[in-house]
């Protein structure tokens, strides 16, 4: 189908995440999750992670969720979707279900649901091929709870358990999730941005269409925790892009692609500045970011030429 018409086709479907929800204004993370509920068919089952999402919508006694949802703990979102999916399969076999039916399943967390305390529930779903889409909300820290570091959360950034003080805020490098999940050969894996609409729309489509476990890691800006205006997430959404520190790609059995080229990137500083938990950043170690983000392009692009 061409982009436009399918673009137009989303952007018209009615969400089934409803409006009254408790984000915080700005949120980039609510935004993504909307988009994702526009590509998403009704019949889906969603499996969430304890999270700013949960919090959000699923307040007693109201919902902002309008198709079956379940909440689950930090650790266990990819198990419980394991065990849904499968208890779906044993009872369109024995008949209780039509086998013309077809359900979908997406599980949603954070990153620290995902890369930290759910990865290894996360890793053996992919591994025993359970059908169901991943979808990994990434703010870059347990934003939830206080701003406190993840594994997600990238380096010189300041948190409230990374300060920078004696030491530089944080001191290792962000985990790399989606290399993590295509190390499990699994058929599709892919990068998203809410700066980008289209893109990640699209790609929740194709994430719930291929059989086998599909993970999305969506980049979520978040105006409470980077510590900026909460009118600029698209825009520091869009320089996380334009300045390499967030490429979009796809991993489509085994193949590689680069959705958006950058043949012109723009200077990682142009991303950090304006960051409150960056604004402690000598230029010395802007320029070490720098070349890091510079060597992680050039290796995604060698690898998408391949």
């Amino acid at each position: 189908m061409d982009l436009s018409v399918y673009a137009s086709r989303c952007v018209e479907t009615p969400e089934k995440f409803s409006q009254g929800h408790r984000g915080c204004v700005g949120c980039g993370e609510v935004l993504a999750l909307r988009q994702v509920f526009k590509a998403v068919g009704r019949d889906t089952i969603v499996i969430n992670a304890t999270g700013c999402m949960e919090i959000i919508a699923s307040t007693f006694p109201t919902t902002t969720w309008e198709i079956p949802w379940i909440h689950t703990l930090f650790e266990n979102t990819a198990a419980v979707a394991s065990g849904i999916e499968t208890a779906y399969k044993v009872m369109k076999r024995k008949g209780i279900y039509p086998k013309d039916l077809s359900v979908k399943f997406l599980a949603l967390g954070g990153d620290g649901a995902t890369a930290d305390i759910g990865l290894q529930a996360l890793s053996g779903a992919m591994e025993r091929g359970h059908n169901f889409l991943y979808v990994c909300f990434d703010n870059e820290a347990y934003m939830n709870t206080g701003v406190q570091r993840s594994g997600a959360t990238p380096y010189g950034a300041s948190t409230t358990t990374s300060p920078a003080g004696k030491t530089i805020g944080q001191v290792t490098w962000k985990k790399n999730m989606p290399a993590i999940a295509i190390a499990h050969n699994i058929p599709y894996v892919a990068t998203a941005n809410p700066a980008y609409p289209f893109d990640l729309m699209e790609k929740v489509k194709k994430g719930q269409a291929v059989e086998g476990p599909a993970y999305i890691h969506i980049y979520s800006p978040c105006p409470t925790g980077w510590r900026c205006p909460p009118d600029l997430s698209i825009r520091y959404g869009r320089y996380a892009t334009e300045s390499c520190v967030f490429p979009l790609f796809e991993y489509e059995n085994g193949k590689y692609t680069l959705n958006k080229d950058i043949e012109k990137p723009i200077p990682v500083s142009t991303y950090l500045k304006g960051q409150g938990r960056f604004r402690h950043l000598a230029e010395q170690d802007v320029a070490y970011i720098q070349n890091h983000v510079n060597n992680d392009w050039a290796a995604l692009k060698k690898r998408c030429q391949e």
